[in-house]
C-alpha cells in the first residue's frame, strides 16, 4: 500500500491503494463536513476513483449528491518519459 500524500486543499482527496470501501468512507467524511470533495488519482488508480465516486453518489448519498465535474489529462513522466494518465471527478453534496 502507498502512503497518502498530503492534501493541497482540505477538499482534495488523492486516491491510493487502500480498499475501496475505506477510501470511500474517508471520503464521504469529507464531504459531509465541505459539502464538496475533488478524487485525485492517477494512472492504476483512476478506476478506484471511479468507484469512489460511485459509491458516494449511488450508495452513500443517493439523491443528495451528484457528480459536478470530470477532468482527464495526461502528463509525460519525467523519469521514463511514459504518458501518465490523471483524472479529476468533483463531487457535490446537495
Amino acid at each position: 500500500m502507498e502512503v497518502r500524500s498530503e492534501k493541497q486543499n482540505e477538499y482534495e482527496f488523492f486516491v491510493d491503494d487502500y480498499p475501496i470501501m475505506q477510501s470511500a468512507a474517508d471520503a464521504l467524511m469529507i464531504i459531509s463536513k465541505l459539502g464538496k470533495i475533488c478524487l485525485k488519482a492517477k494512472g492504476e488508480l483512476i478506476p478506484n476513483a471511479v468507484s469512489i465516486a460511485n459509491i458516494i453518489t449511488d450508495n452513500f448519498l443517493k439523491n443528495n449528491s451528484k457528480i459536478d465535474t470530470i477532468s482527464l489529462d495526461s502528463e509525460i513522466s519525467s523519469d521514463d518519459g511514459r504518458m501518465i494518465s490523471n483524472i479529476e471527478i468533483i463531487v457535490l453534496k446537495n
